[in-house]
């Protein structure tokens, strides 16, 4: 009997290989191997992003030509040419990422502190109450020129007397960007280094408008006229419809979204629906539409037009520079961008008489992100739309397919003939599927399910009513908000545009009331715990191997690729104990099992992000049971019975050293300090944040900075020469840090 298997695996194998060589030809013929190399490229920029220390741009630069040039002389050789294309690819975008690093280098401030700053204002968000804004930095005080950041953001509490473009003086509290408060989550560090960003803070005091030393730059002189015609529009929307209905419809017209109350940012997300908030595919594809088909029908009012010249291409022509000035008055965000460089793409093809809904056209631009803003790629705003459109595209090509086999079949009496029952009933499904009146509830189930795993990934959240609210505020957008938006523009410098606000407001009215339907319902947002960190990849590959082949041999391969991604999704690192990067605050696991918040003032993001990563539903108010709290810190017994203490004061770190099993501090604990685990200024420097799982065997660690890791935006920290730990912070009682000068 174990004779006989030999021969038939052997067979199988046999089998196998013929149908993977017969799949692979097919998807050559249709050239679909080309859709791999952006995949290739983005694996390359993650590669960078994963490095411990800072790769050497020469070295880059030679291996992506060497493989480049091995890739083009075997171009005639199929056997060689795609691997060596393939790893071209992946050090072309891994070059691309360290040759970004190396453009937006910029000074970051290395510790809190207070200063006088001066600086050219780049961009102002309105709020509710006070604003936030950009600051391109001048002079910073106790800072020499070289130290200085390029930008800094801004938020002051009053409303501000000044506009973008103005060059103002301020004093400000100035901290480092923060970096991640729970290993392999969000860092907003990385971001803000990409974005410029050497420093974020408050305003302190008043701030004074001032002439200019020097002439502003043209690129922020016009930026700077675009932002002020964005707030005015946005302040009239909102004054129009006030409250968060007003609110709204400010982000859907001008994408600023600062007037929204956290109330409404809750009801949205619940419902699954908070992209209605930003300036996304839809809309830009939208916007492209109507300037596409409306020009299209004002030329063609013209016979001589119509008749012998190319009014088609005139409109695609006119409809790009029309998409471009939409995206730079909605501010030019990453997420505009990219629906941009897609919207082009399709519209380039129509000029180039290619086939403008493809997914090459998604190639291109994908490839155009990992060239010009591969850091993108780490975004939930890249993984959701590219995952999205791809699915679309799948389906929109398997439309096609069944409409042309319909054709062949109606032209052709020779297939008209009986088939089996099994292959008639499928493609009557398939036919129900993609073209019978459920066809755009399965587009957007598609488009639901290729989105899922990135959506519970980056936000521990999945929506199960999406597929409700979707297509519903889709069509609102459709047929409110895009065209209010080009309307009321149009109409509001000559004071005409007060019923195209309102207007616009009867569907905003409808957004909220299915908003409220649908975040009201049982199950309208289940959480989802954090994934093991490979698991996401998996999911990913599953998905991309849905979309990009069109031969189902080859796509069969996404089911065990998704079965182990669910199960790394199912079996995350998980943590007793989380530490912010600051030390100010932390989360422990109580024997009941649920998380509580210690620290006196625990910043409300990290104790978000640690409640959303345990799939704790709780708002972080509600997460302070069980620990015990006086001016000194705080105490708290974690699920393993050992006693963990906070301590924000330096009187009590003798005391608790010596009591407690794990001590918590942002200050410099004393060298002889005896518990078993101590977790202070000094070791937070070195690992940032700090994740522990308490076992009966020890704690075992996670951290958010590797040994070693030298990265321009995570720099390790400086030698520690003096031994004496430094005065306690806010010792000077003014309530501020010290200067920038030592």
């Amino acid at each position: 009997m174990g004779q006989g298997r030999g021969p038939v695996f052997g067979a199988l194998a046999l089998r196998l290989r013929a149908a993977l060589s017969a799949a692979y030809e097919k998807e050559s013929a249709l050239r679909r191997p080309f859709l791999w190399t952006p995949v290739a490229a983005g694996a390359g920029a993650l590669l960078y992003f994963a490095a411990e220390h800072e790769p050497s741009l020469p070295v880059a630069l030679a291996l992506f030509a060497l493989l480049a040039f091995g890739a083009w002389r075997t171009r005639a050789n199929p056997r060689f040419h795609l691997p060596l294309l393939l790893l071209a690819c992946v050090c072309g975008g891994f070059f691309s990422a360290v040759w970004r690093a190396a453009r937006v280098d910029a000074p970051i401030v290395p510790r809190t502190g207070v200063g006088q700053l001066t600086g050219y204002v780049e961009e102002l968000d309105l709020r509710r109450g006070g604003a936030r804004f950009v600051l391109r930095v001048a002079s910073a005080e106790g800072l020499p020129g070289d130290a200085a950041p390029t930008r800094v953001r801004l938020t002051t509490r009053g409303e501000p007397d000044f506009k973008a473009g103005d060059f103002i003086a301020l004093k400000a509290r100035l901290l480092p960007p923060a970096h991640a408060s729970l290993p392999g989550s969000y860092d907003f560090a990385r971001d803000a280094y990409f974005m410029g960003i050497g420093a974020v803070g408050s305003a302190l005091g008043r701030i004074e408008t001032m002439p200019p030393p020097d002439p502003a730059p043209v690129s922020l002189r016009f930026g700077a006229a675009i932002d002020r015609a964005r707030n005015a529009l946005a302040l009239r929307v909102y004054n129009a419809l006030e409250g968060d209905v007003g609110a709204i419809a400010a982000a859907m017209v001008t994408g600023k979204r600062d007037f929204l109350s956290e109330n409404a940012k809750e009801l949205i997300r619940r419902a699954g629906i908070f992209h209605i908030v930003t300036i996304s595919g839809v809309q830009m594809s939208l916007v492209a539409g109507i300037f596409f088909v409306g020009l299209r029908r004002i030329l063609s009012l013209s016979q001589t037009l119509a008749l012998h010249y190319p009014i088609k291409k005139w409109a695609a022509a006119l409809a790009i520079v029309g998409a471009a000035v939409y995206d730079i008055f909605t501010g030019s965000r990453v997420g505009t961008e990219r629906a941009l460089v897609m919207t082009l793409a399709m519209l380039l093809a129509v000029l180039l008489d290619r086939a403008a809904f493809s997914m090459r056209n998604l190639a291109w631009a994908a490839f155009f992100v990992v060239m010009f803003e591969p850091e993108a790629l780490l975004g939930a705003s890249f993984q959701l739309s590219f995952a999205a459109v791809a699915a679309l595209i799948a389906v929109y090509e398997a439309k096609a397919d069944v409409r042309n086999l319909d054709r062949e079949r109606a032209g052709d009496v020779s297939v008209l003939s009986p088939r089996p029952a099994q292959e008639y009933w499928l493609a009557r499904l398939k036919r129900g599927l993609l073209l019978g009146p459920g066809a755009a509830l399965f587009a957007t189930f598609c488009a639901t399910s290729a989105t899922a795993s990135f959506m519970a990934n980056d936000f521990h959240e999945i929506s199960p009513y999406v597929l409700v609210g979707n297509p519903l505020t889709l069509a609102i957008i459709e047929f409110f908000a895009v065209p209010a938006a080009l309307l009321g523009a149009a109409l509001y410098p000559l004071g005409l545009d007060g019923l195209v606000w309102s207007y616009l407001g009867l569907g905003i009215d409808l957004v909220v009331a299915i908003a409220k339907l649908i975040g009201s319902a049982p199950g309208a947002s289940l959480p989802v715990k954090s994934f093991a960190p490979w698991a996401i990849f998996l999911l990913a590959l599953a998905m991309l191997f849905m979309v990009l082949w069109r031969s189902w041999t080859l796509r069969a391969f996404a089911l065990p690729l998704a079965l182990l991604g669910l199960l790394g999704a199912s079996s995350g690192p998980g943590f007793d104990l989380a530490v912010a990067p600051s030390g100010e605050s932390a989360a422990v696991r109580l024997p009941e099992g649920g998380l509580a918040l210690l620290g006196s003032k625990p910043g409300a993001f990290a104790a978000e992000q640690w409640l959303r990563a345990d799939a704790d539903s709780r708002a972080p108010g509600d997460a302070r049971g069980g620990v015990s709290c006086d001016s000194y810190g705080c105490v708290a017994r974690a699920i393993d019975g050992r006693f963990v203490v906070l301590v924000e004061k330096r009187a009590a770190l003798i005391e608790d050293c010596a009591k407690a099993a794990i001590v918590v501090t942002p200050l410099y604990a004393p060298s002889g300090c005896d518990a078993p685990v101590v977790i202070d200024r000094r070791k937070l420097e070195e690992t940032g944040a700090v994740a522990l799982r308490l076992k009966p065997s020890g704690v075992e660690w996670s951290t958010g900075r590797s040994r070693g890791e030298d990265r321009p935006w995570s720099k390790p920290p400086p030698g520690h020469k003096i031994f004496t730990p430094p005065p306690e912070p806010n010792a000077g009682g003014d309530g501020e840090a010290a200067d920038f000068e030592e």
